[in-house]
């Protein structure tokens, strides 16, 4: 799928601002099912990404997999366990709310250095459009890797 430059970055934008805020929402929600449904529109999210690169088989898997059987055992889990519990105030509990800031702080400042160590290059040459990646998989899983693909189908056969 070709579309112009500017539709691309505005539709990545709203996906990546989605993403953002269902991700912030599974984690600050106290609600487990309100936090599993948001669980959901990230992945969705995530596969409208893959879309938007032209992986259509990955953004098709991640819909399927994540979405349509991770997301939905996470919730059938939560529905059959609904286990009530009354809140309770935990002492000294904003210890733990430090130490975990300490953590995510020292995360974030781990990555960003990361991001601005690596030495990004662009290629001006771009690599050639598949149309239609998921033929091209098919062509690389029963020519180049056919035996990790057989030894993967006997592992998973005997899982």
């Amino acid at each position: 799928m070709n579309l112009a430059e500017g539709v691309q970055l505005v539709a990545f934008g709203i996906l990546a601002a989605v993403m953002l805020g269902a991700a912030l929402g599974v984690v600050l929600l106290s609600n487990i099912v309100y936090s599993a449904f948001l669980l959901g529109l990230v992945f969705i999210s995530i596969s409208g990404i893959y879309v938007l690169l032209n992986a259509d088989f990955v953004a098709a898997a991640q819909v399927l997999i994540y979405v349509g059987a991770v997301n939905v055992l996470i919730l059938f889990a939560i529905m059959l366990v609904n286990k009530q519990e009354d809140f309770s105030e935990l002492p000294r509990r904003w210890i733990r709310q430090v130490a975990t800031a300490l953590v995510c702080g020292g995360l974030f400042v781990l990555l960003a250095t990361m991001v601005l160590a690596t030495p990004w290059s662009f290629s001006t040459t771009s690599p050639a459009v598949v149309e239609n990646t998921i033929v091209e998989i098919g062509k690389h899983f029963f020519s180049d890797y056919l035996l990790p693909f057989e030894l993967a189908s006997v592992l998973l056969l005997m899982a």
